[in-house]
Order: C-alpha cells, then sequence, then structure tokens
C-alpha cells in the first residue's frame, strides 16, 4: 500500500504534463489542417512530359 503514495502523484504529474502538452498543441494551432495531408496524397505532382 505505500506504493501508492508514490504512484498517485506520479501519475497525476504525468496527466498534467500531458494536459500541458495537448493545450500548447491547440494554442500553436497544430490540429489547424485536419485534411490537407489527406487531399494531397491524391494530387499528381509528377510532371512526366
Amino acid at each position: 500500500m505505500d506504493i501508492l503514495l508514490y504512484l498517485i502523484p506520479i501519475a497525476l504529474t504525468l496527466g498534467l504534463i500531458g494536459l500541458i502538452a495537448f493545450m500548447w498543441a491547440l494554442k500553436n494551432d497544430q490540429f489547424d489542417d485536419m485534411e490537407g495531408n489527406a487531399h494531397r496524397i491524391l494530387l499528381d505532382d509528377d510532371d512526366e512530359e
């Protein structure tokens, strides 16, 4: 049972770090272009003549 005294704060700290990283990604517009790569893969960029 003593291990819970270590595991609970560690789990809360890691969860807080993950939440902060997610909020940072939202703030810096990391999720703006959700369909750009999906459409870009369909374009034919090879200009062979």
